[in-house]
């Protein structure tokens, strides 16, 4: 179906991805975000260590959702889970690295609450490195 030259079952279909991806990433960043905090408040662990432990939580959830649900295509169903999850594993030690660094810079710089500074460098790090990653290197969605 196209409506003035644009392919809308194609984007539909690419919208759809995105949203789900989006939820995949919000269930695993909450449980990743909730751990960070309990880890630092209550078990007296500097922020950046917590993100590194949150966020490996949050890559087990992230990863499953995502390789069941969320990137399903003719590609990632018969990808074998074991070469997903080592390109995930690249994905998910860029992205802690990045947040966490990322997050200590914010908030030294800025001298803001650590937490304020996660949300914004997680949203910067989950829409320009892991969704793009996660889409077209890890699970290999095709461009259309």
């Amino acid at each position: 179906m196209t409506w003035k030259g644009v392919k809308t079952v194609g984007n539909r279909k690419a919208f759809y991805t995105f949203a789900k991806a989006q939820v995949s990433a919000f269930i695993g960043g909450v449980s990743d975000y909730l751990l960070m905090i309990a880890l630092t408040e209550l078990a007296a662990i500097h922020y950046a260590g917590s993100i590194i432990i949150s966020g490996i939580l949050g890559a087990v959830i992230n990863f499953s959702i995502n390789k069941y649900w969320a990137f399903t295509s003719q590609n990632s169903d018969r990808t074998p889970i074991g070469k997903d999850l080592l390109r995930f594993a690249f994905v998910v030690a860029g992205s802690v690295l990045l947040k966490s660094a990322g997050t200590y810079l914010v908030s030294s710089v800025l001298n803001l609450d650590y937490r304020f500074s996660r949300l914004f460098v997680e949203l910067i790090v989950s829409y320009g490195f892991n969704y793009l990653l996660l889409k077209y290197w890890v699970f290999k969605q095709t461009v259309h």
